[in-house]
């Protein structure tokens, strides 16, 4: 039997690098919808919508190809899925048309998953007493990805035109992919059951688990939220502040100081207060929803609201998976896809109904949307866990 490798700094840290280098393959699209509105002549709705279908090829990678992990060489698994992001994102950097760019647009979501690999495999290899601030580290860089994605993608579009996003992207996935044979340790898996047995096996989880349960709900609920905001966000700015892809980019680098959230989030589940603080996270989320509408007429409030927006939704997820990943060793992928499937399809409930909300009613109507999503899910959380005693809510049940 093989020793199980130490997880060292620098392997975490290239962890968290692929994991944000592959979760931004799904948010480029996001600061260039207005333009791509104007290219292909489509409403505001329609080109939505494309972030729609990403985050529902996304869903499918987390339902067929995460749980993978628990079951294949996980290193091998990752050289893999990296490769096929590379080849999506090269084929949306040259699609000549709307229709070829959606298509390869959940080619690029199904395979990008390579993020919902590299967390578990850092539960995995961190001892117990780290392993939140393992799984913390890791999701700083996934939040990263997702937060920069927006900068690199406003800035290179506005340098270079739209395609360049996807084509250096492309360059940047293929890279990593090398890379990921070279540096990642062999793992052998934890599971060798049949595939039938592999994936009925997450309705199991769901079923035994109640914390997954809960968990999922609140998790999917709060990634509605974010989808919410950031699908609707680039048409407010451009209508009332008439702003270039760039500048609606920089908002990234804003919502980056959410980052903190992570760290802090993965601190407090470690010494066991994870059930505790999803509560003053979700609150803050709250709280940020004035402030946003307040931003159709002051940027300063705008920008105060978007990074407070991070802090809660990036501070609860963090807190959600410090809390399954407790839950069954062997089973850390699945639980993964159990969870992650339950916020990627709130995510796509989000940017689907901001389209619509926003055609509809504008900004406030955004809003308006959004403001009842957080409630509603901090009304969850405290119907669900604020009947345990503190003692136990500090600890888990």
């Amino acid at each position: 039997m093989h020793a199980k490798p130490t997880l060292t700094t620098g392997l975490l840290a290239f962890m968290a690098v692929g994991s944000g280098l592959s979760v931004a393959s799904l948010y480029y699209v996001q600061p260039l919808l207005e333009l791509l509105a104007r290219e292909y002549g489509l409403s505001e709705t329609n080109a939505g919508f494309l972030v729609t279908l990403a985050q529902l090829g996304y869903l499918a990678g987390l339902i067929v190809v995460v749980p993978l992990g628990d079951h294949h060489e996980r290193r091998k698994l990752l050289v893999i899925t990296s490769a096929l992001t590379a080849l999506g994102l090269l084929a949306m950097g040259l699609a000549p048309s709307f229709m070829l760019l959606a298509a390869f647009s959940v080619v690029v979501g199904t395979t990008c998953v390579t993020a919902q690999l590299l967390v578990p495999l850092a539960a995995h290899l961190a001892s117990d007493e780290k392993r939140g601030s393992a799984v913390g580290g890791v999701m700083s860089g996934l939040l990263m990805g997702i937060l920069l994605a927006r900068t690199f993608s406003g800035v290179m579009a506005e340098l270079a035109g739209w395609r360049s996003v996807f084509i250096v992207a492309a360059a940047l996935m293929a890279m990593y992919s090398v890379a990921c044979w070279r540096v990642l340790p062999h793992l052998a898996p934890t599971s060798n059951t049949s595939y039938r047995t592999l994936y009925v096996s997450i309705l199991h989880l769901f079923r035994d688990e109640a914390v997954l349960r809960r968990r999922s709900l609140i998790g999917g609920l709060q990634y509605a939220v974010f989808g919410i905001f950031w699908t609707a966000m680039a048409f407010m700015l451009v209508r009332q502040y008439q702003m270039s892809e760039a500048m609606i980019g920089m908002f990234g680098l804003i919502g980056a100081i959410g980052i903190l959230a992570a760290r802090i989030a993965g601190k407090l589940a470690d010494k066991g207060w994870a059930r505790l603080s999803t509560g003053g996270f979700l609150c803050v989320t709250i709280s940020s929803w004035p402030l946003l509408y307040w931003g159709q007429w002051s940027i300063i409030a705008f920008g105060i609201g978007v990074v407070l927006l991070d802090l809660g939704i990036q501070g609860a997820h963090i807190s959600n998976q410090s809390e399954i990943y407790r839950l069954n060793p062997e089973a850390r992928n699945r639980l993964t896809t159990g969870y992650m499937a339950s916020y990627f399809l709130g995510g796509a409930f989000g940017s689907a109904s901001a389209a619509v909300s926003y055609g509809m009613g504008e900004w406030p109507a955004v809003v308006a949307l959004g403001l009842a999503v957080s409630i509603l899910c901090a009304v969850i959380w405290a119907l669900t866990e604020l009947r345990f005693p503190v003692g136990q809510m500090k600890h888990g049940a």
